[in-house]
């Protein structure tokens, strides 16, 4: 692999489309939605978030200040298979595959089992 996300961006492989409906329809490319869960294939160690309850500061430079901001560590690993929101994230072309950069924000669900 040759991408290392930064921050809370993961790196998601998207699972193909279906080729035939339930009903056994077969399902041309044109007509095919885009799917919304992948795999994660590599994932950044977190990012800086403001606290939530900071007192009710308003100050100059509050939101700027490194000193209050917490590392929040992200919760999803490589493998782990995902579902994310419909127009989240960017595409990326890597080795002739197109993947897709997406927030954890931006991750509605993890499927299990």
């Amino acid at each position: 692999m040759g991408l290392k996300p930064l921050q809370d961006w993961a790196l998601v492989r998207p699972t193909t489309a279906g080729e035939r409906s339930s009903g056994g329809i077969i399902i041309p490319d044109t007509a095919k939605e885009k799917p919304q869960e992948g795999v994660i294939l590599a994932i950044g160690e977190g990012r800086y978030e403001e606290p939530e309850g900071d007192g009710g500061r308003k100050g100059k430079g509050s939101s700027k200040d490194s000193k209050d901001k917490v590392f929040v560590k992200t919760t999803l690993k490589p493998g782990d298979r995902i579902i994310y929101e419909k127009y989240a994230g960017r595409k990326v072309e890597l080795n002739g595959e197109e993947l897709i950069l997406v927030r954890e924000d931006d991750v509605l669900g993890q499927m299990v089992g």
